[in-house]
């Protein structure tokens, strides 16, 4: 392009900025309509209007939580040879080692009027049994940490898709006008072993408007990096400040009208509306001492997974639409029993907790809840069958999670793995199906929600998944 066409360009530029009708100005104000951008997607018809996930990263092990294999008990010790694993990819860690069937230490009973068999490791989430939904059937695609991970949160194992958190924020927008549709939270598990690293990505918005990304907040120091004034900065001289950025941003969209313009003038007035809302909001000293009760005292710490918790029903109160924790240190390749129980410590009473909490103020049949990992655990020890100190390798074939309110059938469980919680063997439930699902309790249509990118029409669910219409209220 030489300078007597980009003379030209910049002169209709002018010419439709400086008309007082101008197509730019026209999109403008439409891009800065929030609330035009959400209904654009239509209407929801969902259960629910938002949803929690409670992302356990490191992937906790199905056969001492949620999926009771007694017959393993018999089996303790057996060799299990070639033809056993068909083929499975297995991880270095384990690859070269005698494979020999390991029971779990832990007792399993039957709970509430559903019998959900509950590990003893999850006591209180036994006394919520009848509000939840068990998937025993849950199986993924990837065998190692980082492409699990980015595969539950984009639907695709290689980082640069859109996060589900994102997805779901461009599909139906926002209901609040001071807080992020998006919020993310980390908190750091009792386990002593090195957790998995989460990267930004795991939030991000890929391709995607970038105001769709998650907001991860902070334990320590300012809530959101950058939310302060600087020392000598009024909140007055902040909103001249922003007047004038704005304007001048305004002034660029409508002679070059690239999008992410909009973004960054509608995320400027957010983060000043944030200094008034984040502040009271991670606040919780007016919260009633039988709230700290229900969720455990470490919920008055902040940066724990039970102040999260809390913080997840004050933002869900709030309108936010995905909240979304990661709570670090499951991946218990070796002394599963001294870690295990600690990682259930700090996760069982806040997870039962947000459900009671979410019921009592009937708010739970409109948020969706979701507890799991990234994949599940070999039926084989690692390191030998010493069960002082036993640990369990990686297996994406069959693993557990568990779901609640938000249009999810109560007091049941789902799927049925073999009895070496190998294989699935009664209704398999994909990644691609458990976001199908998600985005149909919020109503959306998930081969519907879609966004044009490099010549392609891109989804969360790819090309795959299904609606599981039995876990379904």
């Amino acid at each position: 392009m030489n300078i007597q066409d980009l003379n030209l360009m910049q002169t209709r530029r002018e010419l439709l900025g400086r008309t007082s009708a101008g197509i730019g100005s026209v999109a403008l104000a439409s891009l800065l309509n929030d609330k035009d951008m959400a209904s654009a997607a239509g209407p929801a018809v969902g259960r629910a209007k938002r949803v929690i996930y409670l992302f356990q990263s490191g992937a906790p092990s199905q056969f001492e939580l949620l999926d009771h294999k007694p017959k393993l008990d018999e089996l303790h010790g057996k060799d299990l040879g070639p033809e056993f694993f068909k083929g499975q990819r297995q991880t270095g860690m384990t690859a070269g080692q005698k494979k020999q069937v390991c029971r779990s230490i832990y007792r399993f009973e039957k709970h509430g009027d559903s019998g959900a068999e509950i590990s003893e490791n999850l006591p209180h989430l036994a006394n919520v049994a009848d509000d939840i939904c068990i998937v025993r059937s849950m199986q993924t695609q990837a065998i190692n940490h980082d492409p699990a991970i980015t595969f539950f949160q984009t639907g695709f194992q290689q980082a640069g898709r859109p996060s589900m958190g994102a997805w779901v924020s461009y599909g139906l927008g926002s209901e609040t006008e001071d807080l992020p549709a998006y919020v993310v939270m980390i908190s750091e598990g009792s386990s002593k072993r090195d957790s998995q690293a989460l990267y930004g990505r795991l939030w991000g918005s890929g391709f995607l408007p970038s105001a769709h990304q998650g907001v991860k907040f902070r334990s320590q120091g300012d809530p959101v990096l950058y939310l302060t004034n600087p020392d000598g900065i009024s909140r007055t001289q902040r909103r001249d400040i922003l007047n004038l950025s704005n304007a001048l941003n305004r002034k660029h969209f409508e002679q070059v009208g690239d999008p992410e313009t909009i973004t960054r003038i509608r995320q400027a007035e957010l983060a000043f509306r944030m200094q008034a809302s984040v502040p009271d909001l991670m606040d919780t000293s007016s919260e009633p001492e039988h709230t700290f009760e229900m969720y455990g005292e470490d919920a008055r710490t902040p940066g724990t997974y039970a102040a999260n918790c809390l913080l997840a029903r004050r933002l869900a109160e709030q309108g936010v639409r995905f909240i979304q924790l990661y709570h670090r240190g499951w991946d218990q390749h070796g002394d599963l029993p001294r870690d295990l129980p600690a990682q259930c410590g700090d996760v069982d009473q806040p997870s039962a907790a947000l459900i009671t909490d979410l019921k009592q103020r009937g708010m739970l049949d409109d948020t969706l809840i979701i507890w799991g990992g990234e994949f599940g655990r070999t039926v084989y020890a690692q390191g030998g069958l010493n069960m002082d100190r036993y640990g369990r390798d990686h297996h994406p074939r069959c693993f557990s999670i568990w779901m609640a309110g938000g249009g999810i059938k109560p007091g049941i469980t789902y799927g049925r793995t073999d009895d070496f919680s190998f294989d699935v063997v009664e209704n398999p439930m994909h990644v691609y199906d458990l976001h199908a699902t998600m985005l149909h309790c919020l109503g959306v249509d998930h081969e519907q929600l879609t966004y044009k990118y490099q010549g392609r029409r891109y989804r969360l669910t790819d090309v795959h998944g299904e609606v599981v219409e039995d876990i379904l209220a």
